[in-house]
Formats: C-alpha cells, sequence, structure tokens
C-alpha cells in the first residue's frame, strides 16, 4: 500500500466516529496500523510484532507511522511495508534558548498533528492500532482511539515513557515489557505484562557452532557493544580491557565502536599498547550478525535497550550493563536495575566507568566461571520467548471484542 506524503498535509480538526467496514477490499480480512519511532527500541519491536502477523496471516495489510527523517522512514521500507510519515517532535526539558524555539516548534507540530492523524487512520480504517513508542504514537493512538479504533500501546522500558504514561486513560490495552513499570503508571487500570519481541534467530543459533566459527576456543567470550553509534566512554574502558587481557590467553573479545568513534578506534588502542592484529580481536564499526555473536559469548558489556536487555535473557548470558545517563528520564539505569535487582547482571553507571573499573570486573567474572553461569540462568528466569506470541493474541482477542 503506498501512501504519498502530500495525503497527509490536510485533514478536518473535527473527530468523528468510525466509519463502516463495508467498503474494505475483499481480499484483506485484518489491518492493523503501527505508530512507532525515533529509536530502535520503539522500531524494531513493531517489526518483530508485523513479521509475525505476517507469517501468520498472509492476508493482512499492513502500515506503519512515523516521521519522514527518522530511523523509522529507512528500517520500515528496507523491512518490506508501508510507511505513512507524520511530522511531530518531543519538547527538550532542559531550560535554554535553543530549546525554547524548539518547544514553539514542537507545539506548532502538536497542535497540526490531530488532523493529519485522523486522515491517516479514517483512511487506513484499521482492525487496532499498536504504538510501540517514540513521540508519534501519542496522536495517532489517541486520535484513533477517540474516532473508536482498537488500540493498544506498548511500553519496552521498566520506566516508562511521557507518551505511555499520556495514553493509558486512552487505550484499549497497555502492554509492558517488565513487572517493574507498573509502579509507575496510574494504578487505576489493568497492565498486561507480554515481554519484548525480539529476533527470532536468537532463539536457534547455535553457540558451539558460532564460537568454532568465531574462532574463540577454550577462551571466555566477550561481546562488548555501546549502541549503533558508539560510545566513547564505552570504548575508552574496553580498550583498556584489550589492553589488560591481551596475550594472557583468557579472552577472545568481540567489539563493536560504532559509527562515531570507528576512525579512532585504531589510535585509541595504539595508546593503550594494543596489537589491533590479535586473531582474538575482533573490532568491527557494526554487528551484523548479532544473533550470532550474542550465541558465542559468556559476558556482554552493554547499554541498556530495552530490546536488547530482552535478547540477553532470550540467551541467558551473563550481563556488564553500562546505562546512558543522557537519555529520557534515565530509562537506561531503571532498566538496568530490574536485571540487576534479580542478581541477572553487573551494573557500572557511566560516571563510575574507567578501564580499571570493567578490567576488575571481567577479572572477578573470568576467575568464577559459576559467577557467569549463575547471572546467565537468572537472566533467563527473566526472559519472555514467548513475547511475539503473546501480544499477537492479544491483537487478535481485541479484534473479535
Amino acid at each position: 500500500m503506498a501512501i504519498p506524503m502530500g495525503e497527509f498535509a490536510g485533514g478536518c480538526d473535527e473527530m468523528g466516529e468510525r466509519g463502516s467496514t463495508k467498503d474494505r477490499e475483499d481480499t484483506v480480512t485484518m489491518k492493523i496500523l503501527f505508530a512507532c519511532g525515533g529509536s530502535g527500541g520503539h522500531i524494531n519491536p513493531a517489526l518483530g510484532i508485523a513479521n509475525t502477523i505476517k507469517q501468520q496471516h498472509r492476508d493482512v495489510e499492513i502500515l506503519f507511522v512515523g516521521h519522514p527523517e527518522g530511523m523509522e522512514a529507512r528500517l520500515v521500507p528496507r523491512a518490506g511495508y508501508a510507511f505513512a510519515p507524520i511530522r511531530i517532535q518531543g519538547f527538550p526539558r532542559r531550560l535554554s534558548w535553543e530549546n525554547i524555539k524548539r518547544n514553539a516548534k514542537a507545539v506548532y507540530l502538536l497542535m497540526r498533528s490531530g488532523a493529519a492523524a485522523k486522515k491517516i487512520v479514517t483512511d487506513f480504517d484499521p482492525d487496532v492500532v499498536v504504538g510501540t513508542g517514540g513521540y508519534v504514537s501519542g496522536p495517532i493512538l489517541r486520535t484513533a482511539a477517540k474516532l473508536g479504533y482498537k488500540t493498544i500501546a506498548h511500553e519496552s522500558n521498566a520506566y516508562p515513557g511521557l507518551t505511555t504514561k499520556f495514553l493509558t486513560k486512552y487505550v484499549d490495552k497497555v502492554l509492558l515489557t517488565v513487572e517493574d513499570a507498573k509502579q509507575y503508571l496510574p494504578q487505576n487500570r489493568e497492565y498486561i505484562v507480554t515481554g519484548t519481541p525480539i529476533r527470532q534467530e536468537l532463539l536457534f543459533a547455535d553457540r558451539d557452532a558460532e564460537r568454532k566459527r568465531l574462532g574463540v576456543g577454550e577462551r571466555i567470550c566477550v561481546l562488548s557493544v555501546g549502541g549503533s553509534l558508539g560510545a566513547t566512554p564505552i570504548n575508552e574502558a574496553v580498550a583498556a580491557v584489550m589492553a589488560k587481557f591481551q596475550g594472557s590467553g583468557k579472552l577472545h573479545h568481540i567489539h563493536a565502536t560504532g559509527k562515531l568513534d570507528w576512525e579512532e578506534f585504531p589510535d585509541v588502542l595504539k595508546a593503550q599498547g594494543v596489537k589491533a592484529d590479535d586473531p582474538h580481536l575482533d573490532i568491527r564499526e557494526y554487528i551484523y550478525d548479532m544473533a550470532e555473536c550474542i550465541a558465542a559469548a559468556d559476558i556482554v558489556i552493554s547499554r541498556c535497550g530495552a530490546v536488547t536487555l530482552a535478547e540477553l535473557e532470550c540467551a541467558g548470558k551473563a550481563m556488564i550493563l553500562i546505562p546512558s545517563p543522557y537519555l529520557a528520564e534515565n530509562h537506561q539505569y531503571h532498566n538496568a536495575m530490574a536485571r540487576v535487582s534479580k542478581n541477572a547482571a553487573v551494573l557500572i553507571e557511566e560516571k563510575d566507568l574507567t578501564g580499571d573499573a570493567l578490567c576488575r570486573v571481567i577479572e572477578e567474572l573470568a576467575a568464577d566461571p559459576q559467577r557467569i553461569q549463575e547471572l546467565g540462568r537468572n537472566a533467563s528466569r527473566l526472559a519472555i520467548v514467548d513475547a511475539n506470541k503473546r501480544i499477537c493474541d492479544i491483537i487478535y482477542d481485541l479484534m473479535e471484542q
């Protein structure tokens, strides 16, 4: 279904009742609209749900809504789904002249979003509207709910975002990744813990085969990532780990620098005295075979995005978590603590992150294989491996109500 950008420039501000479905194409038995954007943590769960629905129902029609310049505008069409753009942005909370101007623009876009959202929803006429986070979910789900459409909001983080908090009084169902999120939401409604959709290939990856393919041998395999763009503090601390353990015969280290530090990272290694041609150092800008690398790893050093943590839990991996302190409401810290409190991860806050600190944690784990196994077992206990199915079942049930 191709929907040109120009079709969403106008629209009436009055909200009406949901139209009849008599005019729908006979060949389509269900229509699902997804609203998501801003980060992979919002987009990938929606794609995971959409893929599962598509596998189960060949005659489904799916439309995604997102910002025309966001990640979703690239990832969604690449995944083979129709995409409708809507312009909306968040409100920066730090007081500055630049942010005052941004907030003024955000108010302007928010005022216009109601009409655009109504046109998208009524033109597509979905059976269910699903929002998985990002500012775009707000106007789309609120508009759909007011028009009488069935609506679902899914929250991936342990500390819910403002959009989810806002939508709880409008949508039919609120789905959560972890139980901990309930305490931060209004208590006058029901919440369903479903987990977060993950890449299904992670469930079938063969640990021994991947370790052999990667040349790990009998060493402890450490996988470290700081996000697609990377994180300079993590890269610098990881370089110190590589220097500490090079030549020890203990570690095989796979590391993704991210885009921003990729060109500079060789100089960081050189300053630490690391020989980058070591066959047990696997350094990349981005890890495309992430499911396979996770399968091979014993210890994973990572930021605390909701999807990443869900995947590590499903794989049963010992985690060293370094939450980003720069994101809204410090939600990655809450994501990390939901795992640390269950003895499924070790936490290092970025303010405490140094090469020495990271080396100490890895040394302690390397000297205690039972501790690595304990963390992995506890992570597995938190895993919800059938999140995709749970969410799809809720969508189908809501359609029948």
